[in-house]
């Protein structure tokens, strides 16, 4: 990799790191400071490497940088002797316990519990989704404001408030215990989910698909798999979804960036690997009995991955979908259980029911409506399309719905 990515490589990927390990050793009230050290860490890699050359381990360079910067700090700092001196000379024993940890152990520990601090009910699922991408991550302000389409100024206060009622409320950075597990895990969980729906139903800078969100979801499932605490069967289903759906990536854009839809994707790019691996946690998933959403969501995607177009895969969706409903309705949810029925048993029933559902403000709607009448009454099919091109929000949907006019 050349110097000019590398630093920028980096930073993704040992940044959150840094910043977990720190704030793990100092506490969640010090998390701007974790983070200063963190920034300056690569703002002397940047100024170092840039005339001497890149160090030979340049992630075993960071660490030992940021060490001595946390050292320096914790020395000097006023804060030091008010706040974190009385807690570390009361927590600490002796001086080897004093030394910033950055084995990988003790990395992967501090960004488990660092993700259910961040993800607690204090603070809101778009703020908790915020700062994961910022601390959890490693992105950066203006792409965390890119990701929820809005300004760098917005989501600097939305970050900003956020820590602040975290504070405010004491929140530790630790694992909850064995009895409360289960009930923490779902905003954690939800988190993830909501980051990978960011990456999947991407509406900012006029994509459709942003990979790096939806992986970096990935990962953080993942994390949680690794450890025997938190592999839970649900996070297990968690996985197997974004995996089901990580497989259809490369058959869901074309070269250009351009919406295809599922019925339309070339099933030669589906990704059989992630097939296979989303097929792995589904099964591993099936212990316990508690059902959650993300079983009946990752069973929905599992036969979505299935190649042959047979009644009997649509009527298996649609089961699945009409327990999904019973137990979380969602109008997207409706609206796939309504194309469900359509493929199961027919464009007659399935009107009736895409009648009662009334979203006249969603162009998904439109589109599932035109779908329904486009055999029986083309011209109406038409009309409904135009609709769709009216509430679309993003640009690739503007064009791919467009498209479909044109074909008429």
């Amino acid at each position: 990799m050349k110097n000019d990515n590398l630093i920028p490589h980096l930073f993704r990927t040992e940044y959150r790191k840094i910043v977990s390990v720190l704030c793990r050793r100092f506490g969640f009230s010090q998390i701007e400071i974790a983070e200063d050290i963190a920034s300056e860490t690569f703002l002397v890699a940047t100024q170092a490497w840039g005339i001497e050359g890149v160090p030979p381990n340049p992630v075993g360079w960071l660490y030992q940088v940021a060490k001595n910067n946390a050292k320096n700090y914790l020395q000097r700092g006023a804060i030091f002797e008010e706040k974190v001196a009385p807690a570390w000379a009361a927590g600490m024993s002796d001086n080897s316990q004093a030394e910033i940890d950055l084995s990988p152990g003790n990395i992967n520990d501090s960004q488990l519990q660092m993700m259910f601090a961040i993800c607690n009910p204090a603070i809101s699922s778009e703020a908790q989704i915020g700062l994961s991408l910022r601390i959890l991550c490693g992105f950066g302000i203006s792409e965390i404001a890119d990701a929820f389409n809005t300004s760098k100024e917005v989501i600097s206060k939305r970050l900003t408030r956020a820590k602040e009622k975290l504070r405010e409320h004491d929140i530790e950075i630790e694992l909850p215990g064995l009895n409360a597990i289960e009930e923490r895990l779902d905003p954690v969980l939800l988190t993830i989910y909501l980051v990978f729906n960011e990456g999947y139903y991407s509406r900012s800078q006029n994509k459709i698909l942003r990979k790096d969100l939806c992986l970096e979801a990935m990962r953080l499932c993942t994390m949680l798999i690794e450890n025997p605490v938190t592999n839970r069967p649900k996070v297990n289903a968690l996985l197997a979804l974004m995996c089901f759906h990580a497989s259809r990536f490369d058959a869901r854009m074309d070269e250009s960036g351009e919406l295809i839809l599922y019925q339309e994707q070339d099933i030669q790019l589906w990704n059989s690997d992630l097939i296979a691996k989303g097929a792995y946690f589904l099964n591993h998933a099936r212990s316990g009995n508690h059902l959650s959403r993300y079983h009946l969501e990752a069973g929905i995607a599992f036969w979505h991955t299935q190649k042959e177009d047979s009644p009997e895969k649509w009527e298996q969706i649609l089961q699945y979908y009409n327990h999904l409903l019973q137990i979380q309705y969602t109008p997207g949810a409706a609206l796939n259980r309504t194309f469900a029925l359509y493929k199961a048993r027919g464009s007659k029933t399935a009107i009736a029911e895409a009648e009662k559902l009334g979203l006249g403000d969603n162009h998904f709607y439109f589109l599932l409506l035109a779908e329904l009448y486009q055999d029986a009454e083309p011209g109406v099919a038409t009309r409904f399309l135009e609709k769709a091109l009216a509430l679309a929000r993003t640009e690739p949907e503007k064009r791919a719905i467009q498209k479909k006019l044109n074909e008429r």
